[in-house]
């Protein structure tokens, strides 16, 4: 080595060291300005969520995210709005569009689908303690922002100056006693940050000047403010909140398994659609394919498809909504199979034939009506194609016994109806049913991992049969939900009849959440001493309440008027009363009837009355501001806050001494105003005209 070769050497590794400890101490200043920033966005996002510990909130800080050794959650908070998981971001320029979030040009939503996990994480976790699904949320609190609102991957986007209100808006899901609850599964399942290791260096430590970190700061809500907002929380969202909202006793069933097909039932108002609602969503988060959910009621599926829209957006588009014939309908379509429905020529066969057969059943019963359901609901409903299956059927719901012979007329009647359908080349609903069946028999459909079925008891044997092999009996592909006691249509089966067993995987409902107490007497008095038939067994059952309810309030008003005038006006008197409160909007009332010339009397009434309605076959499940105004039986799944049912004949409310004769229109027509009446969870009307 030449002389001073080594001492240049040594400079130029000396240099070399220098400059590796000025990037190293570049570095170091880098991490401890975005740590001092992540200490500024948490202690600002504290600050904003304070004063909810007034109200039953609490905020568990700097917790340990599950699963990870070194990452942490900024900010638990829980309280009566259930769980929210809070990461601040301080970040200056922040846009939302079109489900993406960007950091100036950049977009940065992948960053958020670590949290988005942890919140589904959470949500099963905390099922075990009762939490209900939907009741986890995910939040970014953007330090500095105001009007930042969006959701990324069902991240809930918002501004520290917001945050408050944003949890407090959904105030009054969870009691007190399920937030302590909750509280201590939280602080379980997010442990505590451990203690920061020693940092080791090879170099003395610098000392670094601390400047504070420099915020263009939107204000915060005062104290009295969020008081104002907490207020206005529990005071009465519109009723759709209401009608996605699970209990948290009912959490754990969502997530139940089953090892074949299952049934889920209990009385009125004990939350049975909601259950499927939330068990469908479950089932698309965790299994592949979609998930089919189907009512009778043909206008509900778009209600609740509005329903999962908000309460479970990031699953929607998996779980899908029909009404069983438009399900068969469908079904036919896309096979190419020629269906012509035509209702008139269906009823003039039916005619033609009732005049060939009615001096043989007339004398057992004269209404034609009456054999018209036994053609569609016991024969065509079960699909028989021989005499011998209607011979040896049950019958189940009908109360006219009838004989072998008598049962041959029946016979006689159907294929008469049979022949005159098919020569005009016509079908009815009926036919619908029995072809899409037949064609899934052929080909099965495929893309539906599980099936679930809302108000089971109004669909028939065929009808059941049919969406059993679209689900097959897997685990949780068959969710049968409903109850035989708001049965309204005739001609029962049983599921011995489909083929099916629920033998050890039934679950009964027995709380009701909607209705007061007072509400839920007036209804049971109407069918108290009717029987009714369920379809896990053909029995004759009576009346079953849910246990005692807790919630009271105002005595229904059961009111008969001496002419239609006064009963007409003090219907409009009422809406105007029960829309006067502070927690009830005109979307809130429900307008309830039984047959659709009174639907059109009440639109026309309100109308000139100047309160705006809206049809139940065209409301679509969104919050609004007109009177929802329908038939009972479009209302089957949905709730009101207040429920009106004008023209009510005055007998059905007088119900008879148990056992008396009973007709089984009468039990029917009990059956349908028992279903109107429970819709209602704040206040009930019935109004009657006097005979004269």
């Amino acid at each position: 080595m030449t002389a001073g070769e080594s001492a240049g050497l040594e400079a130029e590794r000396q240099l070399a060291l220098a400059a590796a400890h000025e990037a190293e101490a570049l570095a170091a200043r880098e991490r401890a300005e975005n740590f001092m920033a992540a200490s500024a966005s948490e202690k600002r996002t504290v600050q904003a969520l304070a004063p909810l510990t007034a109200h039953g909130y609490h905020l568990i800080a700097d917790r340990q995210w599950p699963g990870s050794r070194t990452a942490q959650v900024d900010l638990v908070v829980v309280g009566p709005s259930g769980v929210h998981i809070v990461d601040s971001k301080m970040w200056r320029e922040v846009t939302v569009a079109a489900g993406h979030i960007y950091r100036g040009d950049a977009d940065v939503t992948e960053e958020f689908d670590g949290l988005a996990e942890l919140a589904w994480k959470t949500e099963a976790a905390l099922a075990d303690v009762g939490l209900a699904p939907g009741e986890v949320h995910a939040v970014a609190v953007f330090t500095g922002k105001k009007g930042v609102t969006g959701t990324v991957n069902t991240v809930e986007l918002v501004g520290d100056a917001d945050i408050a209100r944003h949890i407090a808006r959904r105030s009054g899901r969870l009691t007190s006693a399920m937030v302590d609850k909750v509280h201590r599964a939280v602080l379980d399942f997010f442990p505590h940050v451990t203690a920061p290791q020693p940092i080791a260096l090879t170099i003395p430590e610098p000392v670094l000047e601390s400047k504070p970190v420099e915020l263009d700061i939107a204000e915060l809500p005062s104290a009295d403010e969020i008081q104002a907002e907490l207020l206005e929380a529990m005071l009465a969202p519109p009723i759709e909140e209401w009608m996605a909202f699970l209990h948290p006793d009912q959490a754990k069933l969502v997530r139940r398994g089953f090892n074949g097909p299952s049934r889920i039932r209990g009385a009125a108002g004990t939350g049975k659609t909601v259950v499927g609602l939330h068990r469908a969503a479950y089932l698309a988060r965790s299994r592949p394919g979609k998930v089919l959910v189907i009512t009778y009621v043909r206008t509900l599926p778009v209600v609740l498809n509005s329903l999962m829209q908000r309460m479970a957006p990031e699953v929607a588009d998996r779980v899908e909504f029909a009404g069983v014939h438009q399900l068969a309908r469908r079904i036919l379509d896309e096979r190419g199979v020629a269906v012509r429905l035509d209702n008139r020529k269906a009823g003039d066969a039916l005619k033609a034939a009732w005049a060939a057969a009615e001096p043989t059943l007339a004398s057992i019963e004269k209404d034609r009506a009456y054999w018209q359901e036994e053609v569609e609901s016991v024969i065509k409903g079960r699909g028989f194609t021989r005499f011998e299956q209607y011979a040896d059927c049950a019958r189940v719901g009908r109360r006219r016994k009838l004989g072998v012979d008598q049962r041959r007329a029946v016979w006689a009647l159907f294929l008469d109806y049979e022949q005159r359908l098919r020569a005009s080349r016509t079908h009815d609903f009926a036919d619908l049913v029995l072809l899409a069946e037949k064609e899934l028999a052929r080909e099965p459909l495929a893309g539906y991992s599980a099936v679930v079925v809302d108000e089971a008891q109004d669909l028939s044997c065929a009808m059941v049969r049919m969406l059993s092999s679209i689900a097959g009996d897997g685990p949780d592909a068959f969710t049968l939900i409903g109850d035989g006691q708001q049965t309204i249509y005739p001609g029962g089966y049983t599921l011995a009849e489909a083929g099916l067993s629920v033998a050890g995987r039934g679950v009964i409902l027995d709380i009701n959440y909607r209705n007061t107490a007072e509400i839920l007497e007036a209804a049971a008095t109407v069918v108290a001493s009717d029987g009714y038939t369920d379809i896990e067994d053909a029995a004759e059952l009576r009346y079953e309440a849910a246990r005692p309810v807790a919630r009271h309030g105002r005595r229904p008003i059961r009111a008969s008027y001496p002419n239609t005038a006064l009963h007409d006006a003090a219907l409009v008197d009422h809406v105007r009363t029960v829309t006067a409160a502070i927690d009830t909007g005109l979307g809130d009332v429900g307008i309830l009837c039984t047959n659709n010339g009174h639907v059109a009397r009440v639109v026309h009434l309100l109308e000139n009355a100047d309160i705006p309605t809206v049809q139940l076959t065209d409301y679509d499940g969104r919050p609004t501001d007109r009177v929802k105004v329908g038939t009972i039986q479009r209302a089957k799944g949905l709730e009101f806050k207040q429920v009106l049912l004008p023209w009510t004949d005055a007998r059905l409310l007088a119900a008879g001494a148990p056992g008396a004769e009973r007709s089984e229109k009468d039990e029917r027509e009990r059956r349908v105003l028992y279903v109107g009446m429970t819709r209602a969870r704040d206040g009930l009307w019935v109004g009657s005209v006097a005979a004269r």
